[in-house]
């Protein structure tokens, strides 16, 4: 498994991230516990995670499980320096600290509750999972209306939550922070704050991106090349929509869609015709679409580290896969002939 250094943050990562947010919904302890020996077989040392993690749905009373099963897994196996962990902070919203935005305090707070269901001393990447001020990720883009910001109150808000990393990072209780759910401007004004005042730089951003999702591909691609800072790409299948195992608008038994039928938006009308599109392109090249889709996200010209999802272990051996494909130029050119006929699926 190559590696990468994480933006100018100094962490050495693994070039594909475990993702782990259906440990303790869709996956028990021990199938978790099977994913994770897997994963650090094929040299995946880079995890991430969040304190409201399981999702699909989120439950107030299964809330942080994904956490403390790591920290089982690690409690288990030993070897914390082997892994570079990754976990959130919970943005505003109503199951977690409800009502209540990201803060310096309630950075700190979370940040020792991490610790304790980790079973560690320190997170290696912590994330702030969306912004205060809210987003168009999670298929908000349509209706997005952004209202004026109010350039002073954000300023004082990202100052104290630096000022706070900064005080954690000393603490040697985290060894960066990053973005999750960003926009351009959010990213380059906390990164302006860094420069100008000689606080913690956000090493990376976590935004969905796959085949169906490019929002990442004109000014986040820019910024992301410019200031170094590396994408951390979530559901790049789609939610498994790339797997084709939904094709038909099929629910396979046990599936994601057997417990959030429209996968968070994702299922329209428009997505069944662009998935057969891109499993055609697998299909002409002889290609497993899984690994065609992984190989894409780490083909693009920013650097990309996807996020595999995998729930069981035949998902998850396949999708590792892709580490060591590389596209050939007529699939990449079919992939952009595609992407230009199905441009925004959903």
């Amino acid at each position: 498994m190559q590696t990468l250094t994480l933006g100018t943050s100094g962490l050495t990562v693994s070039r594909l991230c475990l993702g782990t947010m259906t440990w303790g919904s869709q996956n028990t302890e021990s199938q978790a516990h099977a994913l994770a020996d897997m994963a650090v077989d094929h040299g995946v040392t880079f995890w991430d995670t969040a304190e409201m993690y399981p999702t699909n749905p989120v439950r107030p009373e299964t809330l942080g499980r994904s956490e403390e099963i790591i920290g089982a897994w690690l409690a288990a196996r030993g070897g914390r320096d082997r892994l570079v962990l990754a976990t959130k902070i919970t943005g505003k919203g109503q199951t977690v600290r409800p009502g209540q935005p990201i803060s310096g305090a309630t950075l700190r707070a979370a940040v020792e509750g991490s610790l304790k269901r980790l079973g560690t001393d320190y997170i290696d990447l912590y994330q702030l999972h969306w912004p205060n001020r809210g987003s168009y990720h999670f298929r908000q883009m349509w209706d997005y209306a952004p209202t004026a910001t109010d350039k002073a109150a954000e300023t004082a808000h990202m100052t104290e939550v630096l000022t706070t990393a900064r005080a954690l990072i000393a603490e040697g209780k985290i060894r960066a922070i990053g973005l999750s759910n960003e926009s351009v401007w959010g990213a380059a004004r906390w990164l302006h704050l860094a420069e100008t005042l000689g606080l913690p730089r956000m090493a990376s951003v976590q935004n969905e991106y796959s085949l169906l999702c490019r929002q990442f591909d004109t000014d986040w691609a820019e910024l992301s090349l410019a200031e170094d800072m590396p994408l951390l790409a979530f559901s790049p299948l789609a939610a498994g929509l790339l797997s084709g195992k939904y094709a038909g608008d099929v629910i396979p038994e046990g599936s994601r869609r057997s417990v959030t039928p429209e996968l968070g938006g994702r299922v329209t009308p428009q997505v069944f015709p662009a998935v057969a599109a891109y499993l055609g392109v697998a299909a002409r090249h002889g290609l497993d679409p899984c690994q065609m889709a992984i190989a894409f996200c780490l083909s693009r010209p920013f650097r990309t580290i996807p996020i595999l999802g995998a729930t069981s272990l035949p998902q998850l051996a396949a999708n590792l896969g892709a580490a060591d494909l590389a596209l050939a130029p007529e699939v990449q050119e079919e992939i952009a002939e595609t992407h230009r006929a199905f441009p925004a699926p959903y």
